[in-house]
């Protein structure tokens, strides 16, 4: 046992784990001066974060402990029990901001839709594992269209357009990866355009349209769906070179920046660290990407290395659509930026997703490291 315990830290990928801790801490720092400026007093935002944290750290060295191929043999189990979840939860689950996506139990909120992202990576690793890209025909293309189709109408049911938007980017990057038959594709990016003129008519709240009509011309509500973009833009470039400070930055102090501690805490990061804090947000999550897909590289099959793809697109997608909301380049779609982000349940999912990582890096022969 213990001879296990060594050799399994000796192969950990302690640099990626590293990358992890330090945006963890930043996400931390930036939460508590938020926390702050609201009431110094009640810091449980502060406090649940870091016990997220620490389950979350838990979950990373108890899957790297475990084989990968246990996430193969219940994959199945866990997307049904995912989706069952996502059921239940339009019925019985609890509405913030618009979003019936939570179930709240004594002042912790859990949402499903994280665990759909881990368990969607799960089930297309292994579904693209047991049909390779010789066996991958009509048949094969449409069941796990199928597949993604119900979680994903789920999603949209709550509704929660920007997670939706995850789950399809996770998909069609992984479908490319497979290699799959060209006319696939087009076949998707055709149906994908004819179910976004489709979902713009009847499926998007008000405020979702809002959303995307306001990211073409914030100006056209600068008071109401423009503003918290506007305050994102302005907080980010009043940070400049050093930034305001810690607890110093006027746009989260004096609360401009709505959703500061969740959407928008790029922007409070950028404000009180400046240019240089962001460079080194870039640095961490390139440092976690650039790991992430030299697991993928030395996999030794195709389920581990469709593993770390799946979390590499999870991760650089909702990085990419929350600093692109931050900047003004993207519609507000409610995304959390991974491990900095106020939320225990996405914290959780991507510490749960780097441990899914570690468990196929500790089983890399070292001279593939």
């Amino acid at each position: 046992m213990l001879s296990h315990l060594r050799s399994i830290l000796g192969r950990f990928d302690w640099v990626l784990l590293g990358a992890v801790m330090l945006l963890l801490v930043m996400g931390v720092a930036s939460i508590w001066t938020v926390a702050l400026a609201r009431d110094p007093s009640h810091l449980e935002t502060v406090k649940k974060q870091l016990i997220a944290a620490a389950i979350g750290l838990v979950f990373v060295f108890v899957f790297a402990a475990a084989h990968y191929r246990v996430f193969k043999n219940y994959a199945l189990v866990i997307g049904i029990g995912t989706v069952l979840l996502l059921i239940a939860v339009l019925f019985a689950g609890h509405t913030i901001r618009g979003t019936r996506g939570w179930f709240s139990l004594g002042g912790w909120n859990f949402q499903p839709v994280e665990l759909a992202k881990l368990s969607l990576v799960l089930f297309l690793a292994k579904y693209f594992d047991d049909h390779p890209r010789a066996a991958f025909g009509m048949r094969e293309f449409f069941i796990s269209s199928a597949v993604v189709g119900i979680v994903v109408a789920l999603v949209l049911a709550q509704p929660d357009l920007g997670s939706a938007l995850v789950l399809v980017g996770v998909w069609f990057g992984l479908l490319a990866f497979s290699r799959v038959r060209i006319r696939y594709l087009i076949m998707l990016i055709g149906a994908g355009l004819l179910a976004a003129i489709i979902a713009w008519f009847f499926v998007f709240a008000p405020y979702q349209r809002d959303r995307v009509l306001t990211f073409l011309d914030p100006g056209r509500d600068p008071l109401g769906r423009g503003y918290n973009v506007k305050q994102a833009i302005i907080a980010v470039g009043s940070g400049e070179l050093f930034g305001r400070g810690l607890g110093l930055g006027s746009q989260t102090q004096l609360r401009f920046l709505p959703e500061s501690q969740t959407d928008f805490i790029f922007a409070v990061l950028a404000e009180q660290l400046g240019l240089v804090g962001v460079l080194l947000v870039f640095i961490f999550y390139g440092t976690i990407l650039w790991r992430t897909l030299g697991v993928a590289r030395g996999a030794h099959d195709d389920f581990s290395a469709f593993c770390a793809l799946g979390v590499v697109l999870v991760f650089t997608i909702q990085f990419m659509v929350n600093v692109g909301m931050n900047l003004g380049l993207m519609p507000v779609t409610g995304i959390a930026l991974p491990f900095l982000s106020y939320g225990g349940s996405a914290l959780l999912m991507s510490l749960a997703m780097v441990g899914v990582v570690q468990s196929i890096a500790v089983r890399r022969p070292f001279r593939e490291r």
